[in-house]
């Protein structure tokens, strides 16, 4: 179980609507969101992975506290929801450096995990798995193996794979279901908010069971907040997918918690990797 953590001026959809020397200006409403959250998450007795920015963890360090202090796993979303796309070498190293460094230095804790913005690691980028290694994170779960207009690596591998020369680093894609020769999206976000929840059930339970893997589903703050503000002059794409069901949003998670077994990246992913490798 996976919370990526930032407000829903952060979301890519928005960059070109909501400029980041904006977002100071802004209505905050990520620390009530993420501290409800956390509530329903004691309340199910579930521990997860949450994966921060930097931004929100500057501006709310007692929130990234309540997180690790409830036995859930920090892990970096970088520092301020910039695409891996959208950097070099250089300043991709910068920024997860900088983002790890502080949220180890604020928590006390380790961060090994890392999710890109948009899941924005694909075939053009995967030198962005070397440098993450180098930086001393042990994992990320960046890769969605899909088709998408936005973000996608189709021929990516479903489950958690070792890069190449990377024995010890781990890429845990987001959850596919496999149909025949396609794969389909059931790793939660915006597609959890389309379809219907039984369907989403029986895909996950069929990665389970048929496939015999653990499943990883991932949603934000924003997603049970359908009192957000609301953005003007975005496109109808845009409104469709941010807006869509986020009052149903929290009823269907509260199904999601109680239907399967949930647990942080690290203990399922990592303990397992070092079992195998101790083989």
């Amino acid at each position: 179980m996976t919370v990526d953590v930032e407000d829903y001026f952060h979301v890519s959809a928005f960059e070109k609507n909501i400029s980041r020397d904006r977002w100071d200006t802004l209505p905050c409403r990520v620390e009530q969101n993420t501290d409800r959250i956390l509530q329903l998450f004691a309340d199910h007795g579930i521990c997860g992975t949450f994966f921060m920015l930097g931004w929100v963890a500057e501006r709310y360090p007692n929130l990234l506290r309540r997180i690790v202090n409830a036995g859930h796993e920090l892990a970096s979303h970088g520092f301020s929801h910039i695409r891996v796309t959208q950097q070099d070498m250089d300043s991709f190293r910068e920024d997860v450096s900088r983002t790890r460094k502080l949220l180890e230095d604020l928590s006390g804790t380790a961060v090994l995990g890392y999710r890109a913005a948009s899941y924005s690691i694909g075939r053009e980028n995967l030198w962005a798995h070397r440098v993450l290694a180098e930086t001393g994170y042990r994992y990320s779960s960046s890769i969605y193996p899909i088709h998408h207009d936005l973000y996608g690596m189709p021929e990516a591998p479903r489950f958690a794979f070792h890069p190449p020369e990377l024995p010890i680093f781990l890429e845990i894609p987001v959850s596919t279901v496999a149909i025949g020769r396609h794969k389909f999206p059931c790793g939660g976000g915006g597609y959890f908010r389309l379809f219907p929840y039984g369907l989403f059930r029986w895909a996950l339970r069929r990665v389970n069971y048929l496939d015999g893997q653990p499943c990883i589903f991932y949603f934000h703050p924003w997603e049970i907040d359908p009192d957000q503000p609301r953005q003007r002059g975005v496109g109808m794409k845009t409104r469709f997918r941010h807006y869509l069901n986020l009052q149903r949003m929290e009823q269907r998670l509260l199904r999601l918690l109680s239907d399967f077994h949930w647990d942080r990246v690290d203990r399922i992913f990592l303990n397992q990797n070092l079992a195998n490798n101790e083989k």
